[in-house]
């Protein structure tokens, strides 16, 4: 019986510290053609910023995932444009990609904003203590 009690104690008391987990900033890193990692990006944003509402996420996109922020070409451009949306999540894609692939700004899709250079960006987030994914198969 006492045992019993202390599972029953132990259990209540992981509950409370789960239920009270800090927010986290995550950085998504995405360089693939592939539309199964652009697909699965997506899935894994939406999926954490409903379980993490109070946490922050960007994906930065960058060489060859250009296509995924391209309004002609995404696989995900309304789900990417509906997430955009949200206050803790952010997707920028790399100016110097874009430039590479000679795309303007009016061919990205809405709510996506851009950077310099998408590498910088994620070093950046990681030197201010963001966690770090990187998107493939």
């Amino acid at each position: 019986m006492k045992n019993y009690i202390n599972l029953i104690i132990a259990f209540l008391i992981s509950i409370s510290t789960f239920a009270q987990e800090k927010p986290v900033k995550i950085v998504f890193d995405v360089t693939s053609n592939d539309t199964i990692v652009h697909q699965s990006t997506i899935r894994h944003v939406k999926a954490m910023s409903k379980a993490y509402p109070e946490s922050e996420f960007e994906v930065v996109m960058y060489s060859g995932s250009i296509d995924m922020v391209l309004k002609e070409k995404s696989s995900v451009a309304f789900d990417l444009e509906v997430l955009a949306k949200n206050e803790n999540i952010t997707f920028v894609i790399c100016e110097g990609t874009m430039k590479r692939h000679k795309i303007d700004a009016s061919e990205i899709i809405p709510g996506v904003t851009s950077v310099p250079d998408g590498i910088l960006e994620i070093i950046q987030k990681q030197a201010e203590g963001w966690g770090y994914i990187k998107e493939g198969q």
